[in-house]
């Protein structure tokens, strides 16, 4: 894979460039990765590059790993895609500036890692005020602006094992399903059938999936919307005392529905076909039940993962289209090499793939 991003890269600076033969290395292409992650754990996110270069201010590392005129060079040029091509192939791909490349490495994360027993399903914004036809507003998250990648992982890991952008109607995708059950089944398809449970919120959440994926042997916990249509009417407008479980079930006793008022005006729902039954823990003051408490340990795959993606992010490329590459291919690079993350202490990511 470092191979083409480095002939997209070559071709794309002698494309540019006049009368000059412009070439990178495997070395240069490291070092770059490097300065990037060496960015995020000095905590200098928010630094321009010259300061960090800086004799006076500067830590040694980034002077003495590459040079600054160097580094903006990579940066400029980087390419994942040959731009002479990239008109054809956005005619029936809307990615093609890093689809090759992003389904290789998706490819890889497939076949490379067994996952456990839990996964988790989510939605993660990667920042971005870039001008394009999928760029996503997005209120509920920090930063607003950016695309949206539909993601599994495994939840003890937080190995990234399949995941998709959102790019807009996706003509593909048949009539009769909804968009969030036609993404979990679609993230879920390499890895089901093996009994493993999937944790998903109240984007995902449903008894038609629900009903779906227990035929591929796979069982389901997430909190769920409680304006879907078969939330009993019941449920959506009445309110029970403070830390009170109500339990209901499908009428095929598939599915169990649990109510539990985690505040005095509000309640939350999880929908489990993990559970044919649920314990509560009376001992515990929030009498929490047992689909609360599972949910909880399982729910954060995604989320955890996105605080260690946050640590290495930076505003050097994030208002532009082409260096929009540049996190995506530090997950490619941390995969890679192994790499082990932490994001305040919440996280530890020590992912294997193994890239071509």
């Amino acid at each position: 894979m470092l191979k083409i991003i480095k002939n997209c890269t070559e071709t794309e600076a002698n494309n540019k460039l006049e009368n000059v033969d412009w070439k990178s290395s495997f070395k240069d292409l490291d070092a770059f990765i490097a300065i990037l992650y060496a960015r995020g754990a000095y905590a200098s996110s928010k630094l321009e590059l010259d300061s960090l270069g800086s004799i006076k201010w500067g830590p040694p590392f980034f002077r003495e790993t590459m040079s600054k005129n160097r580094f903006k060079e990579i940066m400029k040029f980087l390419r994942f895609d040959i731009r002479a091509t990239r008109r054809e192939r956005l005619q029936h791909d809307k990615f093609a500036f890093v689809s090759d490349i992003w389904n290789r490495f998706i490819y890889n994360c497939k076949i490379s890692y067994v996952p456990g027993e839990n996964i988790t399903v989510d939605e993660q914004l990667f920042p971005t005020k870039v001008r394009c036809r999928f760029t996503q507003y997005m209120s509920n998250k920090p930063d607003k602006f950016g695309i949206k990648f539909w993601i599994a992982v495994d939840t003890k890991s937080k190995y990234v094992l399949n995941a998709f952008p959102y790019l807009g109607k996706d003509e593909t995708k048949p009539q009769n399903q909804a968009l969030s059950e036609n993404v979990v089944l679609r993230l879920l398809e390499p890895f089901t059938k093996k009994g493993r449970n999937v944790t998903t919120d109240n984007v995902f959440t449903s008894v038609k999936l629900a009903e779906k994926l227990a035929k591929l042997n796979t069982t389901i916990v997430g909190t769920m919307n409680r304006f879907r249509r078969e939330v009993p009417e019941l449920v959506k407008s009445s309110r029970g005392d403070h830390y009170e479980t109500v339990l209901l079930k499908t009428d095929n006793d598939n599915c169990v529905l649990t109510v539990y008022q985690a505040k005095p005006n509000k309640n939350e729902l999880l929908l489990s076909i993990l559970h044919t039954s649920v314990t509560i823990n009376t001992d515990e003051k929030k009498k929490k039940p047992e689909t609360v408490l599972y949910y909880n340990d399982t729910k954060y795959g995604v989320d955890a993962m996105a605080v260690s993606d946050a640590v290495y992010f930076s505003n050097w490329y994030s208002h532009h289209f082409p260096s929009l590459q540049v996190p995506l291919l530090l997950i490619m690079q941390r995969s890679q090499k192994e790499i082990i993350i932490k994001g305040g202490d919440l996280v530890t990511i020590n992912a294997g793939t193994i890239l071509n």
